[in-house]
């Protein structure tokens, strides 16, 4: 009798189902660890553009229910293909202009003592013009010494009135060796230009001969840092008390001198509004404390990415809104694991042409008011198509796919993706927020990490007047030179006076 013959009726059937459905679940994730190794080595390797190629497009000109605005929307930010050798075509923009209110400073070149004769008669010649041309220039930077005499008065005809000194003018840093001028410019060659201090340091060295050890310059732009804190807790205070703040937040390591050696990931939380001051918050972790003690009882639109530690924080009012950049972003990963997919290139149209809606507004110049009246006539109807297609693409993929994880996390938070059409001054997405981060992101790769946790919030407070600087147009040079001689004796009650967006009205 062989084995088999003992086995109950119909358990070799359900053996082999079981070996099927086995198979097929080996078989799905390996699928998906494909993916993961493909998204890995598209992002090390692979084009960083976001945007759809001609061949893309062209599957979308036959796609039904794709309209011809969202590929035209597409088209025009479409991108040569990353597999063609052939230059891009752009037509050159001409001659650029100098600015004109740089300074102008003449040469003027004399002609030969052969031109200054006249080739026919011999006669002396007159000068009747010039012809004139710009370049632009520049003086490297040159070190020199700032001696300062202060005078000293007393009376030649007794002795009873003193001497007097002419009093010395405030400076960041007392008594130091350096002038104002040079410790604002090595904060700005740090977090504005990202060059390390140590670099800084052998630079010095180099143009002048003097050694200033790094750790000199560190106390110079932690004593920075400390004055420009209030400035930028005040900065917090007015964002926290309006009606609209984007949020975005980043890893950054933080040597803890423990003796484990290793870094502590901590968290530079930035808050912000478009067109206005930006604010860094640091903290040594990424949980809802961070938010929810910068952020108290605001009741205002808070626009992040969807991240649960900004759930429940706030005052009882708040709205919650999120990204449609970061929602693109996941069906344009789906699409680069799966160039052909037309299920991912029409809903990346789709949500493209909401961001043509909201560029056709900024081109015309329209108000917040216009522009919602623009959203609601043709954002509305394009979201109408957009989510019964998502729901559509979520059912047929696979959950653990880049297009299914897409089309969940999209679905999850369409009522906080959907809210611009009830808030006017409330942007398609977070890229503003984003943007503030890049300086950082730069700077991180050269500085590393940050000394330690006490200098974390000195070193958000710096970021945060060059990140609201750099918004409002401004010259951190001239803003750091205008406010921080003196600062440490200015009125704190008053310090809301010296907020970059205050400065810039002067």
């Amino acid at each position: 009798m062989s084995p088999c013959s003992s086995t109950p009726p119909g358990s070799e059937a359900e053996q082999i189902e079981q070996l099927k459905k086995q198979l097929q679940w080996a078989e799905l994730k390996i699928q998906v660890l494909e993916q993961r190794l493909r998204l890995e080595l598209i992002a090390k390797y692979g084009p960083a553009s976001e945007k759809l190629s001609d061949a893309q497009l062209e599957l979308l000109q036959w796609e039904p229910g794709v309209s011809n605005v969202e590929v035209q929307a597409e088209s025009e930010r479409a991108a040569e293909p990353a597999w063609t050798d052939k230059p891009r075509k752009r037509k050159h923009p001409g001659r650029q202009e100098l600015p004109a209110d740089l300074p102008r400073r003449e040469k003027v070149l004399a002609c030969t003592p052969e031109q200054c004769t006249c080739r026919a008669c011999g006669q002396q010649t007159t000068v009747i013009g010039y012809d004139r041309s710009e370049q632009l220039d520049v003086e490297p930077a040159r070190y020199f010494v700032l001696v300062t005499k202060r005078e000293k008065r007393a009376c030649p005809f007794c002795q009873e009135g003193g001497i007097a000194t002419a009093p010395l003018a405030t400076r960041i840093i007392d008594k130091g060796l350096a002038s104002d001028r040079v410790v604002i410019d090595a904060v700005v060659a740090k977090y504005s230009d990202y060059l390390p201090l140590y670099r800084q340091s052998a630079m010095l060295e180099r143009e002048t001969g003097l050694e200033i050890s790094r750790a000199t310059l560190d106390g110079w732009v932690m004593r920075v840092g400390e004055l420009l804190s209030p400035i930028a807790a005040a900065i917090g205070r007015e964002l926290v008390s309006g009606t609209y703040i984007q949020a975005d937040e980043t890893p950054v390591g933080v040597q803890m001198h423990d003796g484990r050696g290793k870094n502590h990931q901590a968290y530079l939380w930035q808050y912000g509004r478009p067109g206005g001051n930006v604010v860094f918050d640091f903290r040594l972790g990424r949980g809802r404390d961070g938010p929810k003690r910068f952020l108290g009882q605001f009741e205002g639109i808070l626009q992040s990415d969807g991240y649960a530690a900004y759930e429940q924080v706030g005052g009882p009012r708040i709205v919650h809104a999120c990204c449609w950049a970061h929602a693109r972003r996941k069906f344009m990963e789906a699409l680069k694991l799966h160039p052909e997919d037309r299920v991912a290139a029409r809903l990346v149209a789709r949500i493209d042409a909401l961001f043509f809606i909201d560029a056709e507004a900024r081109s015309a110049s329209l108000d917040h008011a216009a522009r919602h009246a623009l959203r609601l006539k043709r954002a509305r109807p394009l979201l109408d198509l957009l989510k019964p297609q998502i729901e559509v693409a979520q059912a047929e993929a696979l959950p653990a796919s880049a297009l299914g994880k897409a089309a969940q996390y999209t679905l999850a938070l369409w009522p906080k993706l959907t809210r611009f059409l009830e808030y006017p001054e409330l942007e398609l997405s977070n890229n503003l927020a984003e943007n503030s981060m890049r300086p950082l992101v730069l700077g991180r790769k050269n500085w590393i990490h940050l000394g330690s946790p006490q200098a974390g919030p000195k070193v958000a407070a710096i970021l945060s007047i060059v990140e609201s600087c750099r918004r409002l147009k401004i010259s951190i040079r001239d803003y750091l030179a205008s406010i921080l001689p003196g600062l440490a004796a200015f009125p704190i009650h008053r310090i809301t006076e010296l907020t970059p967006a205050v400065w810039a009205t002067r």
